[in-house]
């Protein structure tokens, strides 16, 4: 998620837990979305998946600073956190779905459509994301 607008920019959804298929391909995507710019933060929990070694040489490939939320602390890591309370609120997820490809699928629109393009956030002045985005461009332009 980028801090700055509230826009989720890279994502994954994997029936394991590596890095290679939860962090490490969430950071892919996002990397793609925006190229990493210089004095970027990356703050995550203490997740196994953020700590270990392959996803800290990626980060350390973009001369990223990793930044980690304090043990027990949900308080550092709240956007995120918010995020996900409002993904199981709001998606109205139902206690399994038939496969993996229609759970990704519901996630896919959630995030892609809906979040991130229609969502209006209180914290920005009740834009979406995506209109967040769009400002910002506007005022580094100008």
């Amino acid at each position: 998620m980028d801090l700055g607008d509230r826009q989720v920019i890279g994502w994954s959804l994997s029936d394991r837990m590596s890095a290679e298929q939860t962090s490490i391909a969430a950071f892919k995507q996002a990397a793609k979305r925006r190229s990493p710019g210089k004095d970027l933060i990356f703050h995550s929990d203490r997740g196994v998946q953020y700590a270990c070694e392959d996803f800290t040489k990626k980060l350390d490939a973009y001369d990223i600073t990793q930044s980690m939320s304090r043990k027990g602390n949900c308080w550092d890591n709240a956007p995120a956190e918010s995020f996900f309370k409002t993904l199981k609120h709001e998606l109205d997820m139902p206690d399994c779905y038939q496969s993996y490809g229609q759970a990704r699928s519901a996630i896919f629109e959630f995030i892609e459509i809906w979040y991130n393009r229609k969502r209006l956030h209180s914290a920005m002045d009740y834009q979406s994301p995506a209109q967040a985005e769009e400002n910002l461009k506007q005022k580094s332009a100008a």
